[in-house]
């Protein structure tokens, strides 16, 4: 994948898919086709998280996803 962080959130948008063991799982579409992306709810807070929402709001997540792998192909 030679996707930038840029290249991801630009212009886009996330859709949630789904919860699973603590994290919330969001679907986000690219040329090379859609990924899937986990957001931890030990780090929520009080924030609301939408079904759709610009992906700009989560690229904290999106990045970290990269550095650690689990940027990975939506099934």
């Amino acid at each position: 994948m030679n996707l930038t962080l840029k290249d991801i959130v630009k212009n886009n948008q996330v859709q949630f898919s789904h919860y699973r063991a603590g994290h919330l799982y969001y679907n986000v579409s690219v040329a090379e086709g859609d990924y899937s992306f986990p957001v931890p709810t030990t780090d929520i807070g009080d924030a609301t998280f939408l079904n759709k929402d610009k992906a700009i709001i989560m690229m904290r997540y999106i990045r970290k996803a990269l550095d650690d792998g689990t940027f990975v192909r939506a099934t």
